[in-house]
């Protein structure tokens, strides 16, 4: 039995079950790394549009123009590097931003410098570049490539947008190939089934990780754009 304390007073009852739990752990953590091993094993995915995006300057605070239009081929800084693109639920029917889109983007504030040691990484929203930036602002995401994609066919495409231009979270990954050509490698949405509204895309935030190792769990927590 591997013990992760060395506190007095554990009855062998809680004793037992924590080794029953890290064992489920081991056996969890084993099951994640073979997902994911499929996942990075995928064939290689179709050829893409090369959709256009328009973005505001570098700068957040520098105002929201002058504004340029950018292709998804040109979002890779290098050949051989992967890109990520998270679409984030605000524009068309999505009025206000959404409160989880916006939890997960904060976060990726946080880690964009890590990321972009192995990928590109950019947010990608249905929003005007004034409302997208502004929002942007309030909260702090400084680190981060903000793009509209409103106009294009993208969100639809990849199916983070329906025909009424209702949005959806999704994460897209992109490749490209030594001609420029780019292909979708893998993209997933928060629905998993008809049974699994929310939980597909849980592993990009660890707040609701956090949540589940105390004894209330997450219940019904649910981000607020308030704080």
């Amino acid at each position: 039995m591997l013990r992760h304390t060395r506190l007095a007073g554990e009855s062998a009852d809680y004793l037992d079950a924590r080794e029953e739990l890290r064992l489920a752990e081991i056996d969890l953590m084993r099951q994640r790394e073979e997902v994911a091993a499929r996942r990075r094993a995928l064939p290689r995915g179709p050829l893409v549009d090369d959709y256009a995006f328009i973005e505001g300057p570098a700068d957040l605070d520098a105002g929201d123009t002058p504004v340029r239009e950018v292709t998804l081929s040109e979002l890779f800084t290098a050949t051989d590097r992967p890109l990520i693109v998270y679409h984030f639920m605000y524009g068309k029917l999505q009025t206000e931003p959404c409160p989880m889109c916006t939890l997960w983007i904060d976060g990726f504030n946080g880690i964009a410098h890590h990321i972009a040691r192995n990928a590109d990484f950019v947010i990608a929203a249905a929003a005007d570049v004034p409302a997208l930036r502004q929002h942007a602002r309030n909260r702090g995401w400084h680190r981060l490539r903000l793009l509209s994609c409103g106009s294009s066919a993208f969100k639809y495409d990849l199916g983070s947008e329906d025909k009424d231009g209702e949005q959806d979270s999704t994460v897209s990954v992109f490749t490209r190939d030594g001609d420029g050509a780019v292909r979708h490698f893998y993209s997933t949405h928060p629905r998993m089934a008809d049974d699994i509204d929310e939980r597909g895309i849980d592993l990009l935030a660890p707040v609701w990780h956090l949540l589940d190792l105390v004894p209330p769990g997450r219940g019904d927590w649910y981000p607020s754009l308030d704080y």
